[in-house]
């Protein structure tokens, strides 16, 4: 019979060495721990510990600037996300992920490989840029038949980790979703149910894809007509 060892796994002296350095960034790096130190892990907590330079990030963003609008506010199909005042945790988990194949779309890929942010640096500055921006203008919103449904699923579901109103949690890392476009929200729900969201936590992925088409539809309104907050 093996004999068990008591000393700590490779994953649980990284998760710790984590703690030590950023406790409050923990729930964030903790899925990119889970094969040692992943070059996705190291790359996202030197992002963190970072400071931007939100004037070069905005020179940054200048070229996303075609597809998010000029103020981040995303586009007027509302397909696009709205990026002005999203948590700076988020934006770097986000496009660190988009780098390292952990999600997937052709534009975003391309924008965050490293012929375009080619540093750690480079990320800090234009999520530093972007989470600054305040929201200008109301987001999309759906047709209203499902809002008050919408509610009493989120409320039940998803109020004690995304807020009472959809502010999210910057140091938990968990993203701002009040005031995002309708459609936008409607399709990642749905891609996160389906297994095309890779990054999403799994038990998201479970809760998700037990939701019926009118429940999807119902958050999706909730949460797009709420006030953005700072």
């Amino acid at each position: 019979m093996k004999r068990r060892s008591n000393a700590p796994s490779v994953s649980a002296r990284v998760a710790a060495c984590a703690r030590r350095a950023f406790p409050s960034w923990l729930p964030l790096v903790m899925p990119l721990v889970a094969a040692a130190a992943t070059p996705a892990a190291r790359e996202l907590a030197e992002i963190l510990q970072s400071t931007p330079d939100v004037v070069r990030g905005e020179e940054l963003y200048a070229p996303c600037a075609g597809c998010h609008g000029p103020e981040g506010s995303g586009n007027q199909d509302g397909l696009v996300p709205a990026l002005a005042g999203q948590h700076f945790s988020v934006l770097a988990r986000q496009l660190v992920d988009y780098r390292h194949g952990e999600r997937t779309d052709v534009r975003m890929a391309a924008n965050a490989d490293r012929h375009r942010l080619q540093t750690a640096q480079d990320i800090a500055d234009i999520a530093g840029y972007l989470s600054g921006l305040q929201r200008r203008g109301p987001g999309t919103v759906g047709d209203g038949m499902q809002v008050r449904h919408g509610a009493s699923v989120y409320f039940r579901l998803c109020e004690s980790c995304h807020g009472a109103t959809g502010q999210g949690d910057a140091a938990e890392g968990v993203p701002r979703l009040a005031a995002q476009h309708y459609e936008y929200l409607l399709r990642q729900m749905n891609d996160a149910a389906q297994g095309r969201r890779p990054n999403m936590p799994q038990e998201h992925v479970r809760l998700l894809g037990e939701l019926e088409v009118q429940d999807l539809v119902g958050v999706a309104d909730y949460l797009s007509r709420q006030i953005a907050g700072p």
